[in-house]
């Protein structure tokens, strides 16, 4: 009788799809869909009610070998050089790193070199006439002096040593550190000054703009190198060598020094 039962051909059970005002919704969930979302649920209800656990009853005052090489400094935890990580993996990630650094290192000192070239010197920015200017505000202004030597053969002439026929220039240009014209210049071509007071004062404003531009990529040329330079420490640091901490630098790090090897 079951054979037969199922020689008889019957109509397949189709279940029902989302109804037309309902598709913006997606997919009808069928069971076998509840069951797995359900399922992943519930399994991470158990994970968090087992860590909750776990921090309820964990003991303040438990040892483990990790806490002798960590440490926290106001409440932030300090990650060694050496992370607890592949040494392939890591190497990848040094490699990687440095390389963009070296990039970005690559690209600064070439706006560096450019922005130097478009300035007649390379200074802190001041000159006379910015210390008048500074006077006027009633701004502490940092003095940079400078020395030009100039060698001669007696003390007379030392005594006779005149800078404005040194340098060929006019009297009141001699203090000037740059932009300082000598007078066969002044006589044979036209020096195009500013015509205004207001034209003078922005054309200082731009130039203490470039010197701030000057400084601040001075010193990200600096930490850049820093960067590098701790790269290259710590790859030394993973390889093999007897080494031994002999201080620290001016930033905190440490410094080490490794013995001669003989290769073989």
């Amino acid at each position: 009788m079951s054979t037969l039962r199922n020689a008889v051909q019957r109509r397949n059970h189709k279940e029902r799809g989302q109804v037309a005002g309902r598709e913006k919704f997606g997919l009808l969930e069928k069971k076998k869909d509840y069951l797995l979302r359900a399922r992943d649920f519930h399994s991470k209800q158990d994970k968090l009610k087992a860590m909750r656990e776990k921090a309820l009853f964990r003991n303040p005052d438990e040892f483990y070998f990790k806490m002798i090489n960590t440490q926290t400094k106001d409440g932030v935890h300090i990650q060694k050089r050496n992370e607890e990580l592949p040494a392939e993996m890591i190497q990848l990630m040094k490699s990687q790193d440095k390389e963009y650094i070296k990039y970005q290192r690559d690209l600064s000192k070439r706006k560096l070199e450019k922005l130097q070239a478009s300035l007649h010197f390379v200074d802190d920015g001041k000159n006379s006439d910015d210390e008048e200017e500074s006077d006027e505000e009633e701004r502490p202004v940092k003095k940079n002096k400078s020395k030009h030597i100039v060698f001669v053969d007696s003390e007379t002439d030392a005594r006779k040593f005149s800078p404005v026929k040194h340098l060929d220039t006019l009297p009141e240009l001699v203090n000037r550190k740059f932009n300082r014209p000598r007078i066969s210049t002044l006589r044979e071509q036209a020096i195009i000054a500013p015509e205004t007071g207001r034209d003078l004062k922005d054309i200082k404003k731009e130039r203490e703009r470039t010197f701030r531009e000057l400084a601040s990529r001075m010193k990200r040329e600096e930490e850049l190198a820093r960067a590098e330079q701790e790269l290259a420490i710590q790859k030394a640091l993973r390889e093999k060598g007897r080494k031994k901490k002999v201080g620290t630098d001016k930033y905190g790090l440490a410094v080490y020094k490794w013995s001669n090897e003989r290769k073989k």
